[in-house]
């Protein structure tokens, strides 16, 4: 089963507002671009959803994807806003800086109490804030998802995704490969997990060699596997191998070859200009506003 070198990488969301959503992760949450890629066709892995047409990959966190746990940022050009289901609960990220960025721009806060701050990402998307200094480490200290069956949950994440159980409380658990990396806290929802259009992905590395017996642990388990092993390319970058599968409640899950995700995802010291060219190049919300039409909401 996994051993400790397996490693949690990033959660995909989807946006709608491109602009407004990377002030947000840039000034609020003071994430730096780590990548940005722009794509023409659907992925052959779904990674920006069931659509074919042109979309962009931005990558944003505190530091390098080798040992931070970042946000993917997919953008479907064209469409402007997605729908929240129950599967998503949060992000928990340690950083009194991002709570002066809040109240120094005015960012809507969602709840606050002693010690946190609960704010909202364009599109609805939940950041828990804790009040303590950022560590030199990476600030990102947790992934909440939701659940319908909190045992057995606990019994595919544990038995057949290899996560070791780091916490436990009535209504949730706390899973990791090691100590030191980003966690995964499922809490019960007590109702069917619903995750309408915004689903979003969990992405965790691990040797090559590992991908075909993921799969076959799930094909033998009778759980689901979306995407059989497959290579995906990323133009002028390195070629990676994929295995992703679902829990129970439809959680999508993508494990990846770490050898060559670690040659894909350094940090290009260009990320920013190429993502601000995108944007200034992207005149469908211009497009839009001109015609009197507006971008698909699904």
């Amino acid at each position: 089963m996994a051993g400790p070198v397996r490693r949690a990488l990033h959660f995909v969301v989807k946006v709608g507002d491109r602009g407004r959503t990377v002030s947000f992760y840039r000034d609020i949450l003071a994430m730096k671009i780590l990548r940005h890629e722009e794509f023409e066709e659907g992925c052959k892995a779904s990674c920006n959803g069931p659509y074919d047409g042109k979309w962009s990959k931005t990558m944003v966190g505190y530091g390098p994807e080798d040992n931070h746990f970042v946000v993917e940022l997919t953008y479907n050009y064209g469409i402007g806003g997605y729908r929240l289901g129950n599967d998503f609960l949060g992000i928990t990220i340690q950083s009194s800086e991002a709570i002066c960025n809040v109240r120094q721009h005015g960012w809507p806060i969602v709840q606050e109490a002693t010690g946190v701050v609960v704010v909202e990402a364009p599109g609805g998307y939940k950041f828990h804030l804790l009040d303590k200094p950022q560590p030199t480490n990476d600030p990102v200290q947790k992934v909440t998802l939701g659940v319908s069956n909190l045992e057995r949950a606990r019994h595919y994440w544990t038995k057949l995704c290899g996560m070791n159980l780091y916490g436990q409380e009535k209504r949730s658990i706390l899973l990791g490969y090691t100590e030191d990396q980003c966690k995964l806290e499922l809490r019960d929802a007590s109702q069917a997990i619903d995750h309408c259009t915004a689903f979003g992905r969990i992405a965790f590395a691990c040797p090559r060699v590992q991908l075909p017996s993921i799969q076959e642990t799930m094909e033998n388990q009778q759980q689901t596997v979306l995407t059989p092993l497959l290579s995906l390319d990323t133009p002028g970058k390195a070629t990676v191998e994929v295995v992703i599968v679902a829990d129970p409640d439809g959680h999508e899950i993508c494990f990846v070859g770490d050898e060559s995700f670690r040659q894909l995802s350094y940090s290009d010291p260009t990320a920013d200009h190429m993502l601000n060219k995108a944007m200034e190049a992207d005149k469908s919300a211009e497009w839009f506003l001109q015609t009197g039409k507006q971008k698909q909401q699904v």
